[in-house]
């Protein structure tokens, strides 16, 4: 087997239009107009796509206090200052890495841990 690259995350939310909101208005991903047999909503980053697919629950079973040792997933930012008083200002929780290298961590509405790392 040979795996050429990453295609997509699929995430489950439980209100399309507060994941709708954070990652198309608080993140800036593109939103790809499909027609899905389901609820749910495609947005895409370079070539990298995510999936928000509608649930009733999410489970939301963070054991680590690091939000880093957690399931994520990780976009890389231009400036990571910015990205982060962009969070504080619409009350979206940040960590900062443990690791002490350019990263914070946040959450969408339904708690899936997202980190956000300055290259």
């Amino acid at each position: 087997m040979q795996i050429l690259q990453p295609l997509h995350t699929a995430i489950l939310v439980t209100d399309l239009a507060k994941s709708e909101h954070f990652y198309g208005e608080v993140l800036g991903l593109s939103k790809i107009h499909r027609s899905l047999k389901y609820a749910g909503a495609w947005y895409e980053v370079n070539n990298y796509q995510i999936h928000l697919i509608v649930a009733s629950t999410v489970p939301t079973d963070n054991p680590n206090e690091k939000w880093g040792r957690n399931p994520h997933i990780a976009f890389a930012v231009a400036d990571l200052d910015v990205a982060k008083q962009e969070l504080i200002q619409q009350n979206y929780p940040i960590q900062m890495s443990a690791s002490g290298r350019a990263a914070l961590f946040t959450q969408d509405p339904d708690g899936n841990m997202i980190e956000l790392s300055q290259l």
